[in-house]
């Protein structure tokens, strides 16, 4: 006698009214509404600079120099080059900097009081106020040059992004799998070859994100640079020469000074920086994540 074949397509239902699933779903709801509540801010924000900033976007804003009080056009083309030059030197400085710690921090000697000391030395600076940066670096570069500087301004953010890239650096060492570092020891490697060859390169793409994410807040940050680079309205460099030793304009205080003149051009002008701006960091931002996904 054949045995019965059994059915093969019992399907389960879930009652809606159930009460973990209508604990999920209303968990889910409520998830979504903050996400858009959250959202909000955001979204204006960028719709503002869009209607306000996109008006004025045009090649002579990248290619000019920022007007004065009464004169109409202009742009801030120098200022993009100052923040550019400034972060670009801030970057020079932390990530060197910053990766070797991390390296340290996460093979060398993770749980050496050197290591303890300097973890919390970092926690602790990712909660400093900014304008902290720009006093150190005020006290470190202005007042031995005797001027403000693209140096200056690049020591401010480079003491701003090293937190950030110490941290991001040693989560990404750390999450290098143990047996990889296994295998290089197994086969005769030193440990400054598992450092360069194996850690480092298996780590980059978390790196890179931290780094990144680093230049996204240097970027933006003012009140540093009012106490290191003040601002210029001329171009850094000059006949195909930088002049790093002189005040050096940025998008950041071109904006904090426009922002509060009575002359309508100006005011445009900040707008436009900010949707400039903004975009420059959205974009690193953006470009962050997707490494970071990759890396996963």
């Amino acid at each position: 006698m054949a045995l019965a074949t059994p059915p093969t397509d019992i399907r389960l239902q879930r009652s809606a009214l159930e009460p973990r699933a209508l604990r999920s779903l209303i968990l889910t709801w409520l998830t979504w509404a903050a996400a858009i509540v959250a959202a909000i801010p955001l979204v204006s924000v960028l719709y503002m600079l869009i209607v306000r900033g996109g008006q004025r976007l045009s090649l002579e804003l990248f290619t000019a120099l920022p007007p004065a009080g009464f004169e109409m056009g202009g742009g801030f083309g120098n200022a993009v080059v100052g923040t550019l030059v400034m972060v670009g030197l801030g970057g020079l400085i932390s990530i060197p900097l910053g990766v070797l710690a991390a390296v340290y921090l996460a093979e060398v000697g993770p749980g050496s009081r050197l290591s303890q000391a300097t973890r919390f030395a970092t926690k602790t600076l990712t909660g400093m106020p900014s304008i902290l940066a720009g006093v150190f670096a005020y006290a470190t570069v202005v007042l031995l040059t005797g001027t403000y500087s693209a140096p200056a301004g690049g020591l401010a953010l480079a003491v701003l992004m090293v937190p950030t890239v110490i941290l991001t650096a040693e989560e990404a060492i750390k999450g290098v799998p143990k047996i990889t570092r296994d295998a290089a020891y197994g086969m005769g490697c030193t440990r400054s070859q598992v450092v360069w060859k194996v850690l480092l390169p298996t780590a980059m793409p978390g790196i890179i994100t931290g780094v990144m994410l680093a230049v996204a807040r240097a970027a933006g940050e003012t009140a540093p640079l009012l106490f290191t680079a003040l601002f210029s309205s001329y171009w850094l460099f000059s006949g195909g020469i930088p002049h790093l030793m002189q005040p050096t304009a940025s998008l950041a205080v071109l904006i904090y000074n426009f922002s509060g003149m009575p002359f309508e051009n100006q005011i445009e002008l900040a707008w436009a920086a900010s949707l400039v701006l903004v975009m420059m960091v959205l974009f690193v931002n953006v470009l962050s994540r997707a490494i970071g996904q990759r890396r996963k």
